[in-house]
C-alpha cells in the first residue's frame, strides 16, 4: 500500500527521549490538563508549532491538548474521540502540507461517526515548502 515518508525537514527541537516507545495506531498525548479546551493535533514541525503555541495561550488563560498521531494509517481513532470528547468536541488538526491525504482527512474520518465532534483542518493551500 501508499506510505508516507519524509526526506527533509526544518531542524526541530527533540521531544521525546531515546527510549520513548512508539507503537503502530497508537497517539501520544503529548500536553493535557482538565481545562483543556480544544484537543491539537499534529507531527512533527506542526507538532512542535502546537506546543509553542499551547505555551503562548497558556498565558492568557486558555489550555489546550496537544496529540502526536504518530501513524495515521492505522490512527488511533480511541484516543483522538476520548480526547475530543474532554475537549467540547473540538479538534483542530495542523499539518504542513495539502489537507488532501492528510492528518486533517484522517481524523475527519476517524471521528466521521461521533455526534457533536468538529474538526478544523489547517494545512497548506498550495505548494508546501516543508
Amino acid at each position: 500500500g501508499m506510505c508516507f515518508i519524509r526526506s527533509s525537514r526544518p531542524n526541530v527541537p527533540v521531544i521525546y527521549s531515546g527510549d520513548e516507545v512508539f507503537k503502530v495506531g497508537q497517539a501520544k498525548v503529548v500536553r493535557k490538563s482538565e481545562v483543556d479546551q480544544v484537543t491539537v493535533i499534529g507531527a512533527c514541525v506542526t507538532l512542535v508549532e502546537a506546543m509553542k503555541a499551547a505555551d503562548e495561550l497558556a498565558k492568557t488563560g486558555i489550555n489546550i491538548r496537544i496529540i502526536d498521531p504518530f501513524t495515521i494509517k492505522p490512527i488511533d481513532a480511541k484516543t483522538i474521540i476520548a480526547n475530543a470528547k474532554a475537549t467540547g468536541g473540538k479538534i483542530i488538526t495542523v499539518e504542513d502540507h495539502y489537507v488532501e491525504g492528510g492528518i486533517g482527512e484522517a481524523v475527519s474520518s476517524a471521528v466521521s461517526e461521533e455526534r457533536g465532534i468538529t474538526v478544523k483542518k489547517l494545512a497548506v493551500p498550495e505548494g508546501p515548502r516543508s
